[in-house]
């Protein structure tokens, strides 16, 4: 994949982070329990496609563990960013990374389940459109970067996590 190509299915992965923005503006609570699977749209495209065959992608990763902290750089590089940190400042940021990883976890045949809403739904009224996806496509590059996520194995994600995109830009 091509460093244009690669660099729009980081974008598209973007619907991901925003999709579980979305799903709750309220800070976490830290006696709250931990919310029930949300309802997904039988009709709607599945949000976390389980693909066993890339259980090595998963270990490149980092596993579990590896996911986890990437998706706390990622935020924490989010927040850092003008241009994303409205999207996530006020969200339940622990829900957020959690769903991430789940998402991840599920589609790298790592054993996770998805938790989280699907795409349309969850993206409904984010007035999300192609600037914000290049502004995050910086951020989650930098965040896999930073991991040692190897580059041929982002793209194995990213190849799933791209078809997404028609259901998530909405401006």
């Amino acid at each position: 994949m091509n460093f244009y190509r690669s660099a729009l299915a980081v974008a598209l992965s973007l619907g991901l982070a925003f999709n579980a923005a979305a799903q709750t503006n309220a800070p976490a609570q830290a006696d709250a329990p931990a919310p029930a699977a949300a309802q997904l749209d039988p009709t709607a495209p599945n949000p976390a496609p389980v693909h066993p065959e890339l259980r090595g992608v998963f270990q490149d990763f980092g596993g579990e563990a590896g996911l986890t902290a990437l998706m706390d750089d990622f935020m924490a590089i989010m927040l850092a960013d003008p241009r994303m940190r409205p999207f996530f400042e006020n969200t339940d940021q622990p829900r957020v990374k959690r769903q991430l990883v789940e998402q991840f976890c599920a589609i790298l045949g790592g054993g996770c389940t998805y938790t989280g809403r699907d795409m349309q739904s969850s993206h409904a009224g984010l007035q999300i459109d192609r600037a914000d996806f290049n502004a995050l496509v910086e951020d989650l590059q930098v965040a896999m970067n930073r991991r040692g996520v190897p580059f041929r194995s982002q793209n194995k994600l990213l190849a799933i996590l791209a078809p997404m995109h028609r259901q998530m830009i909405n401006r």
